[in-house]
């Protein structure tokens, strides 16, 4: 199944120790970038989150923030952490050593640091634990929003395959009568020269201009092409480059049909195959 690059899940907990909101969301990109937002309490799930999203997510910029809201202080059974205070506290006189006017660190500056306060009755090891599991639920919501973007996208590229397929089929119905009336008219404008050509010499020349305005080669690789997309559509995983070579591919015989078109109506249908084409790579780039 196809999956899209964009995307965006948000998943929340709530506990008498506080709150726990991920937000994620992802949008296309060439290859696989992550960039997450901690609050500094969580800096310690940030190796565990990268690795768990390179085993899900093969491509895309994916963007991950955590918001922690602590539970009601008021019924808190408060501590200090001591280490930590004992580091902000070195840090300071280590400032004020290299900064004479460099004023001292407060007492209120100190609580309202990061951990220094703890709450006896919470387990810092358990909010990571719920932390990292409310994550791993996010992230596999994530995922679900991106295959159902992915199937949305297959069907919006399977209607643009099915109209090239029309025009391509209406180009061969045509060529042969096209072909003909080519011929006609070459004959037609080359009447005044026959006295002046030999008749196998003006065949040659008529079959020559013929040859140079048939396109069943490139209707062939069209085919060809078509045929591959509408596999690689029904594949999983990693999908999006082989899909948009594929796109280069048809606008390529797109092109070619062009330059060698000899009447209008086959003008117009190579343009039309052009702007589908378009299209299609439009949606590819948000596949993963």
């Amino acid at each position: 199944m196809l999956s899209s690059m964009t995307a965006f899940s948000r998943q929340q907990l709530e506990e008498d120790w506080g709150s726990l909101v991920w937000e994620i969301r992802s949008v296309n990109h060439r290859y696989l970038e992550t960039s997450l937002r901690l609050p500094e309490s969580f800096r310690a799930l940030e190796t565990p989150i990268r690795e768990h999203i390179r085993k899900k997510l093969n491509r895309g910029k994916v963007e991950c923030q955590l918001r922690f809201h602590p539970g009601d202080i008021r019924n808190a059974d408060l501590s200090l952490n001591r280490s930590l205070i004992d580091q902000l506290v070195t840090v300071s006189n280590e400032l004020k050593s290299l900064a004479i006017e460099a004023a001292p660190i407060s007492q209120m500056e100190i609580l309202k640091w990061p951990g220094v306060l703890e709450d006896k009755e919470t387990d810092v090891a358990t909010i990571e634990k719920h932390a990292f599991e409310l994550f791993q639920i996010a992230l596999t919501d994530l995922m679900s929003n991106r295959k159902r973007e992915g199937k949305e996208l297959k069907g919006v590229i399977e209607k643009r395959l099915q109209s090239i397929r029309e025009i391509v089929a209406s180009v061969r119905e045509n060529m042969p009568t096209i072909l003909a009336n080519q011929k006609q008219n070459l004959l037609l404008r080359l009447e005044d020269f026959k006295a002046e050509l030999e008749p196998v010499r003006l065949e040659q020349e008529v079959a020559i201009l013929a040859q140079k305005a048939d396109v069943d080669e490139e209707l062939v690789r069209l085919d060809a092409h078509l045929k591959e997309v509408g596999r690689v559509l029904s594949l999983s995983g990693q999908t999006g480059r082989r899909l948009d070579f594929l796109m280069q591919e048809l606008n390529r015989e797109a092109n070619t049909l062009s330059s060698k078109s000899i009447v209008a109506d086959t003008t117009l249908n190579a343009v039309e195959l052009k702007v589908l084409i378009e299209q299609m790579r439009e949606q590819i780039q948000n596949i993963e």
